[in-house]
C-alpha cells in the first residue's frame, strides 16, 4: 500500500525560522530517489537545496517558488511504498490551501501574508500596504497595543524591509523614552546575522531614513540588477558602518620562516593529505593563541551589555565565482590543531566555491579574517561582520630589504614581509586593546618555528 509523507522545511541553524523556496527541481508526479534534491531554498545567510529522505513520487507541491516558508511546515508531499514512513491524509485543497498554492498556516509569502491573525489582532486593522508581517509580529504588536499605522511607521530590518521580532521588541523596549530623549545615544543593536542599514536603532524615534543619490543616466550606461547575496552584503555594509565607529591599526610582520617552512613542506602534505597547505590556517592559528591571550576581543555588543563569547569562531571571507563574498567559520578553532584546520578550511573554501555550504556553517562567527592579499593588495582596511567587534586582513607578502639587528651589528637582508591590519568597533574596543592584540599576532607569526612538523 501507498504511503504518503510530509517533506519538511529543515531546520538550519538555530537563529534561521524560514526560508525562501528558490526553485522546484520537481514538478508533481516525478520520481525521487532518496537524498535527491527536490528544490532549492534560500536563507538570508545562504542558498541550498533540500533533498528528499524517502525514494518515491512526488505527489503536491504545497508553496509556489518566491514562497518563505516557516522552519518544520511540510512543503510537499510524497508517496512512498517504504513500510517506515508515516502515513498521513492528503491535504484537500479546500482545506488549508489557497488558490496560489500557499498553506493556510503559512506566516508570509513573497508578496502578501497568508496567515490571517486573529480577529482582535491590532484592533481588526489590516495593512494597507504591500508589507507583510509574521503571525509572531502581529501578535507582539496586538498584545503591546501598537496599531497598524505604528507598525507600518516601523523600520524593518529583514529580508525586503520585513519587520523581525527583534525590531518590534527593540521598538517597544524605546516607545516610552522616544519623547523625552532629544539626542542620539548608544544604538541599541538586536544581535543578528544579516540586518538591513535601516536596523540602527537609537532612542530617539526614527524620523529620516537614508535616501541613495539621484542617479543620472548617461548613454552607453547599462543598468545591472543586484542579486539577492549582493543586497544582503549591501545592507549588511552599511549596517556595519553606522552602527559601529571604526578605527584600523596596522603593523607589519617578518613571515619569512612560515613561506620557507610552507615551500619545504607543502608538497610531501599534498602527497601524504590529497590536499594543500595555503596560509590561512597558519594565519587563523596565530589569531586562536593572540585571542586567548586577548579574551576581550572575542566579544559583541548588545545595548550597554558586553557579551564575552566562550567559544572561537573564526570567519573566513571568500570571494565567489559570482563576485560575491561569504564567510564560512571554523568552530571551535581553539580546539584544532593546524592539520585539522588546514583540512577544515580547504573543505569550506572549496564548498564555497561550489555553493555547498550549508547555513550552519556560515553563522556563529566570533572574530573574523580576510586576505585581501589574495587580490594583490598590501593592505586594506575591512568593515566589521556584526556582531563581532573584530576584522583582521592580511596583505600579500613581498620581498623587501629590512634591516635586521645582529650580534655583530645591524644588517639588510631581504625578508617577506606582511602587512596586518585590524578594524575594530571604537565603543568597545580602545586602541590598546586592538594595538596591542594586533602586534600579538604578528608576534606569532614571525615566531613560527621553521623546523616544526604537521
Amino acid at each position: 500500500m501507498s504511503k504518503q509523507v510530509e517533506l519538511i522545511m529543515p531546520k538550519m541553524g538555530e537563529s534561521i525560522a524560514e526560508a525562501t523556496i528558490l526553485k522546484w527541481l520537481k514538478k508533481e508526479g516525478d520520481t525521487i530517489e532518496i537524498d535527491e534534491a527536490v528544490l532549492e531554498i534560500a536563507t538570508d545567510k545562504v542558498d541550498s537545496e533540500v533533498p528528499s529522505p524517502n525514494a518515491g513520487t512526488l505527489l503536491k507541491i504545497l508553496f509556489n517558488e518566491g514562497d518563505v516558508v516557516a522552519v518544520g511546515k511540510a512543503i510537499a508531499l510524497i508517496g512512498t511504498e517504504a513500510g517506515a514512513a508515516v502515513e498521513i491524509p492528503l491535504v484537500p485543497s479546500s482545506n488549508g490551501h489557497t488558490s496560489n498554492g500557499h498553506s493556510s498556516t503559512q506566516a508570509v509569502s513573497s508578496a502578501q501574508v497568508v496567515s490571517t491573525p486573529p480577529s482582535n489582532a491590532i484592533s481588526h486593522e489590516k495593512p494597507s500596504g504591500n508589507r507583510f508581517y509574521s503571525p509572531l509580529v502581529l501578535n507582539i504588536a496586538r498584545s503591546e497595543n501598537i496599531s497598524m499605522s505604528e507598525l507600518e511607521a516601523l523600520p524593518g530590518t529583514g529580508n525586503e524591509g520585513r519587520v523581525t521580532k527583534k525590531d518590534i521588541l527593540s521598538y517597544i523596549n524605546n516607545r516610552g523614552n522616544a519623547a523625552v530623549n532629544s539626542s542620539i545615544n548608544t544604538p541599541t543593536i538586536a544581535v543578528q546575522a544579516e540586518p538591513t542599514a535601516t536596523s540602527v536603532k537609537v532612542a530617539t524615534p526614527a524620523t529620516t531614513s537614508i535616501q541613495d543619490p539621484d542617479i543620472a543616466l548617461m548613454p552607453g550606461d547599462e543598468i545591472i540588477e543586484m542579486d539577492r547575496m549582493r543586497k544582503l552584503i549591501a545592507d549588511h555594509m552599511v549596517m556595519s558602518k553606522h552602527v559601529s565607529p571604526h578605527v584600523t591599526s596596522f603593523v607589519e610582520a617578518d613571515v619569512t620562516n612560515i613561506v620557507k617552512w610552507r615551500d619545504k613542506i607543502k608538497n610531501s602534505f599534498e602527497k601524504k593529505e590529497g590536499e594543500k597547505i595555503t596560509f590561512t590556517p597558519i594565519f587563523i592559528e596565530a589569531i586562536v593563541k593572540a585571542i586567548k591571550d586577548f579574551p576581550m576581543i572575542n566579544i559583541s555588543l548588545s545595548g550597554n551589555q558586553i557579551i564575552k563569547r566562550r567559544n572561537i569562531n573564526i570567519g573566513m571571507a571568500a570571494a565567489l565565482p559570482s563576485g560575491n563574498l561569504i564567510v564560512p567559520v571554523i568552530k571551535n578553532a581553539d580546539t584544532k590543531n593546524l592539520l585539522g584546520l588546514t583540512k577544515e578550511v580547504n573543505s569550506l573554501a572549496n564548498r564555497a566555491r561550489n555553493n555547498q555550504l550549508k547555513p550552519d556553517e556560515i553563522q556563529g562567527g566570533t572574530f573574523t579574517l580576510t586576505n585581501v592579499g589574495s587580490f594583490g593588495n598590501v593592505m586594506g582596511t575591512p568593515i566589521i561582520n556584526q556582531p563581532q567587534v573584530a576584522i583582521l586582513a592580511v596583505g600579500t607578502i613581498k620581498k623587501k630589504p629590512v634591516v635586521l639587528e645582529t650580534e655583530y651589528g645591524d644588517i639588510i637582508g631581504i625578508r617577506h614581509m606582511m602587512f596586518l591590519s585590524l578594524s575594530y568597533d571604537h565603543r568597545v574596543v580602545d586602541g590598546s586593546l586592538g594595538g596591542s592584540f594586533l602586534r600579538r599576532v604578528g608576534d606569532y607569526l614571525e615566531q613560527f618555528d621553521p623546523n616544526r612538523e604537521i
